[in-house]
């Protein structure tokens, strides 16, 4: 049995999907569906960039969807692969589960990428620019993690668990004088830590007022049952029931993301292998960083697509 899974912020790169918009039409149309539902050229800025450009959450999120629903497409049209087919999940980290839910059928491309340009513009305003920051920690388990938080205590501010990655990777968000004071104790305990150069704290409680401003839109969308099983980031189980998902993914922007624990998840309800479709390998590694057991690989270039027939 095999998972589908959707990659979120931080697999971007300016040229992104060029080598598939420049072969096929499909995704040519794709593209320019994009661009007339966000009425600015979402494209340009994917293939030409500036960098600066598609670093902005607003750009980013809808960026991301743009590729993985073109390489969906072009699995299931142009190459005509069966993704229902042993796959018995789908899921995505963060933004890509807006990806999952429109390959599922669930959600309309059209209404995804609205929903992420105001989703990234609503996370980006929830905190002043400077005011937060998030910090990627190596080697260290969650309770180890959660004991140093302890040891900062709330006088400098939010220090949230944003992202519990795999066994060796785990992302802090929140206050940037928390972050700072938790990277000085782990300096000095000489544990590995790097900042991460993010606009702004996400998925901490520093995002409920992005929440708040989503959830009319959110609940407002139509959402169809999945035909396939979705595995939320909130609760790291599946659902098809559309009223969870919507609560779900009002919860998701200011909730861990229990990316970890979704792999085992789904590799405890029988998942041998996991396909990331959309930019960059990071999911795909994060797999093989949490059970080495199972097969992982990422497609986003011609000759991967035509290697999974």
């Amino acid at each position: 049995m095999k998972a589908l899974i959707f990659p979120g912020q931080g697999s971007q790169s300016v040229g992104m999907g060029h080598q598939l918009y420049k072969n096929f039409n499909l995704v040519k149309k794709v593209f320019q569906e994009a661009d007339e539902k966000l009425n600015y050229s979402i494209s340009k800025i994917i293939l030409e960039g500036p960098e600066a450009d598609l670093k902005l959450t607003k750009n980013t999120q809808p960026a991301i969807l743009t590729i993985s629903y073109s390489i969906f497409k072009l699995i299931s049209e142009e190459f005509q692969i069966n993704l229902k087919k042993d796959f018995i999940f789908f899921a995505g980290h963060s933004l890509g589960e807006y990806s999952a839910l429109v390959a599922s059928g669930s959600l309309l491309f059209s209404d995804a990428i609205l929903l992420l340009h105001q989703r990234g513009k609503f996370m980006q305003e929830a905190v002043p620019n400077g005011k937060g920051s998030m910090l990627a920690i190596m080697g260290l388990s969650l309770n180890e993690i959660n004991k140093f938080i302890v040891e900062i205590g709330k006088d400098k501010g939010v220090c949230e668990v944003a992202n519990d990655n795999s066994n060796s990777q785990i992302i802090l968000s929140g206050d940037k004088s928390a972050i700072d004071e938790i990277s000085k104790i782990l300096k000095n305990n000489k544990k590995k830590s790097i900042y991460l150069p993010v606009s702004a704290p996400f998925h901490c409680s520093l995002m409920k007022p992005a929440a708040e401003k989503m959830k009319n839109n959110i609940l407002d969308t139509n959402l169809n049952i999945p035909n396939v099983k979705i595995v939320s980031n909130v609760t790291a189980e599946a659902t098809k029931n559309p009223d969870e998902i919507k609560k779900l993914l009002i919860e998701q922007i200011y909730s861990k993301v229990r990316w970890r624990e979704s792999i085992e998840y789904m590799v405890n309800n029988g998942v041998k292998e996991f396909i990331e479709l959309g930019p960059g390998k990071v999911l795909s590694g994060l797999v093989k960083r949490t059970n080495d057991k199972v097969l992982s690989k990422s497609l986003n270039t011609i000759d991967e697509i035509k290697n999974l027939k």
